[in-house]
């Protein structure tokens, strides 16, 4: 052997053994987690933008609001000790936590209850649930510093399940002008650091009520929007954790790596290929079903998702009580939507731009989609765009068609907000929400919650393609990721390392 090849081979000694230093290193330190997270959110305060990436990183870490939303779906108290109904469903009692206080020492109480759900409601606020949730709060009672008296326009069967979720997290007014940038909770994690286009970082909190009970002193989360990078992180051990993989074809080849842990669950998750209803010709009806009757969805769903889906038919999840599917009003028929495309008087080729944001669903899905379109004589430019650009541009109203999975739970108030992106205008929708909402009758609910289910079905607002189910992958001893998604959230403070 030669000089050069013996110092070669040193070189790569001290090279393998520094990696495998450094791996035992991580692998002792019991104390931290890094997870890796698709989207990188465009700031952190979930109730002036929409983001699910936003909760993925603050909600119950950072912030909290007064109910909380468990892996299983069920409600229980978080910033609420309890709270009572009155008979009609109207009002609602809650009694505080005592003792409560936020990051920068500030004290909880009802008074920043009061304010959050004031500024959610006011008319400038930019809130996701303003029209389905705070619109409805007629009155907010504070009668002392622990008690907060909501009252309703109308009952609301889903208010407390809505109040979990991260648009109604609490913040107190000191410091909720820079939530966005620097969000100050009463969680159990501080934040820490946001290194733009990489990470975001939180650090327990000795503060926190029951701070004995949370096991990891610093959680990061990884920005990493490419799948095969996101995979091949978890190969190298760069991260410890995703808590929700968006790479299928990953999944058959970690389940069988003994270092790792795989879980497939249920989400409340809407993949859709949204139609812009304002633009010609797909303002005309028989244009959004001719997109739909050309879009196979098993095909999408066995070719994209890995079979890890199901095909839906409108904008409600499997996991929605009183759910219909509606898949059969509009099955795969390419000759069925050309007659369409001929009724409504559209010559083809029609061109198109179909905007994709970085998801693999959407990047991979968008080509399969393309495909599809193209044997009805739909020509669909792709355009690739980032996260940001995607809610500064068709998330404004500015595209044509666009795939995205609507992640949050029922969103289905969206369709009566003629603001929202893809621009459906209908008072007939606006009609029948207004009375599920006012109806106490819980099978007159159950009837009018599948009327609306049938209505944009019909109507076909969007193309209403798949359920996807929610993957997760960790290193064997990282123990308390959620199975599945009732919402996008990441629960830190149920981490631990065993």
């Amino acid at each position: 052997m030669t000089h050069a090849s013996r110092r070669a081979l040193a070189l790569s000694l001290l090279t393998g053994l520094a990696v495998l230093a450094g791996a035992a290193q991580a692998q002792s330190d019991k104390t931290r987690a890094t997870l890796a997270m698709v989207l990188e959110p465009t700031g952190l305060d979930p109730t002036i933008a929409p983001a699910a990436a936003i909760g993925e990183i603050v909600h119950y870490n950072v912030l909290e609001g007064l109910t909380k939303i468990n892996v299983d779906g069920k409600v229980t108290p978080l910033l609420a000790e309890s709270w009572t109904t009155d008979p009609d469903g109207r009002s609602y009692t809650f009694k505080l936590k005592k003792g409560v206080k936020f990051h920068d020492g500030e004290a909880f109480d009802a008074s920043d209850v009061k304010f959050s759900f004031e500024r959610a409601k006011d008319e400038k606020s930019t809130n996701k649930a303003k029209k389905a949730v705070f619109d409805n709060i007629a009155r907010i009672d504070t009668p002392d510093a622990h008690t907060v008296i909501l009252t309703l326009n109308n009952a609301d069967g889903n208010f407390l399940f809505r109040l979990g979720e991260n648009t109604a997290v609490i913040l107190d007014p000191k410091s909720a002008a820079t939530a966005a940038t620097k969000p100050v909770g009463t969680g159990p994690y501080t934040f820490v650091d946001w290194k733009k286009g990489s990470s975001v970082s939180l650090a327990k909190w000795p503060g926190y009520r029951d701070a004995k009970n949370v096991r990891l002193q610093r959680v990061t989360f990884r920005f990493i929007n490419d799948p095969a990078a996101r995979v091949a992180a978890l190969l190298a051990g760069d991260i410890d954790g995703v808590p929700r993989l968006d790479a299928p074809q990953a999944v058959r080849q970690l389940q069988a790596d003994p270092r790792f842990a795989v879980t497939v669950g249920s989400a409340a998750g809407k993949g859709i290929m949204a139609i812009n209803n304002k633009k010609k010709p797909l303002d005309d009806v028989r244009v959004r079903r001719a997109l739909m009757h050309a879009i196979d969805r098993k095909a999408f769903i066995d070719g994209v998702l890995e079979g890890l889906g199901k095909p839906i038919g409108s904008h409600f999840a499997p996991t929605d009580a009183g759910y219909v599917d509606l898949t059969a009003q509009t099955p795969y028929d390419p000759e069925r939507a050309k007659a369409l495309l001929r009724e409504a008087g559209v010559t083809t080729p029609l061109n198109v731009t179909l905007t994709l944001p970085p998801p693999q669903y959407a990047r991979k899905g968008g080509e399969v989609l393309a495909a599809q379109l193209a044997k009805i004589g739909v020509v669909a430019k792709i355009e690739n765009v980032e996260w940001a650009q995607w809610l500064g541009g068709a998330f404004k109203g500015n595209f044509d068609l666009t795939v995205i999975n609507h992640v949050e739970p029922l969103d289905y108030m969206q369709y009566a907000n003629t603001a929202y992106y893809w621009g459906y205008d209908s008072k007939a929708f606006r009609d029948l929400a207004a009375r599920h909402a006012a109806e106490a009758n819980a099978k007159e609910r159950a009837r009018l919650f599948t009327e609306m289910q049938r209505l944009i079905a019909s109507d076909q607002v969007n193309a209403y393609i798949f359920n996807q189910s929610t993957v997760g992958v960790s290193k064997k001893g990282l123990k308390g990721l959620w199975a599945h998604s009732p919402i996008f959230a990441n629960d830190l403070a149920a981490l631990s390392w065993q």
